[in-house]
């Protein structure tokens, strides 16, 4: 059994994230877990590379842990993330009920991601239902988080890596 260095809660032998607080466990038991996206290798501190690379603005990508799916943001600095709900008024830019998101707890507008104008990404819960949390600690709602290259972020218990690329 692994236990979770935030929460105590114990996981199985093999698990990445605590099913409690979402904290990532690799690295618990002595040694470290990369992930790998279409063949590479990403580790934070790295470039993210990619052909398609936008001038002058940072790239970011949302690295579904679970699924291993990646997700573009490309147009505009600033993106709502949640899920559909029938009757919804007003839906998130970033749609994440293709990969189970009322399974896993996301609120339909659960957190914003910003580009602010020095370039840094900013991450704000909006008061959702199950929390954000990023590397395992859980954000205040409304509040921007700056993120950094390689971290962990939770919406409820749907786990992606967050990859930046700077100009």
């Amino acid at each position: 059994m692994i236990r979770c260095p935030v929460c105590h809660h114990e996981e199985y032998d093999g698990a990445l994230y605590c099913s409690e607080c979402g904290a990532p466990l690799f690295g618990t038991q002595g040694t470290t877990q990369n992930l790998t996206v279409e063949g590479e290798m990403w580790l934070p501190g790295e470039e993210l590379t990619h052909a398609d690379q936008r001038e002058g603005q940072a790239r970011v990508v949302l690295y579904l842990v679970e699924s291993g799916q990646r997700i573009f943001l490309d147009e505009g600095t600033e993106w709502t993330l949640g899920r559909l709900a029938a009757g919804q008024a007003v839906v998130p830019d970033v749609d994440l009920t293709p990969y189970h998101a009322y399974e896993q707890g996301v609120s339909r507008l659960h957190a914003t991601l910003r580009l602010d104008e020095r370039g840094r990404l900013l991450l704000t819960d909006m008061g959702s239902s199950n929390g954000t949390r990023v590397n395992g600690i859980k954000l205040l709602p409304n509040t921007p988080h700056p993120l950094q290259h390689g971290d962990m972020v939770a919406l409820g218990k749907l786990v992606f890596q967050v990859l930046i690329q700077n100009p």
